[in-house]
């Protein structure tokens, strides 16, 4: 995100990272944001190298062993394969998803699948949880 170009959104998301930085076991990766400037002036970001970080690092830490469950945060049908290898070496992958952005195959592909907002539904019933 490019603090110059909205300061308090930036401000926003590295608070969010922070306290992401703060889950034990939670691993944030940052990857590349590609800047585009449209033809009307308008500026867009582009994430480069996310899918290919998530599926080494799912593929990795299974040879290595280092999980048992796996959580895939995606609804991108390109992970199939990599899903498929986790689980032929003997780790479970949970797909959590967001409504409207999910394949039915991964979500098939994968021992167990949950919309996010479900999750978050249950987070704010939850006592101490603040919506």
């Amino acid at each position: 995100m490019d603090r110059t170009f909205d300061e308090q959104r930036f401000l926003k998301h590295q608070n969010f990272l922070r306290k992401l930085s703060l889950i034990p076991k939670f691993k944030v990766v940052f990857c590349t944001f590609k800047k585009i400037v449209e033809k009307d002036g308008k500026i867009r970001y582009e994430v480069k190298g996310d899918d290919v970080q998530l599926a080494n690092d799912m593929l990795v830490g299974a040879y290595e062993n280092s999980y048992d469950t796996a959580i895939l945060v995606s609804g991108d049908e390109d992970f199939k394969p990599v899903v498929r290898t986790v689980r032929r070496l003997g780790k479970k992958v949970e797909n959590i998803f967001f409504r409207g952005g999910s394949s039915s195959r991964l979500r098939k592909t994968c021992n167990s699948s949950k919309n996010i907002r479900f999750i978050l539904e249950e987070l704010k019933r939850r006592p101490g949880i603040t919506k």
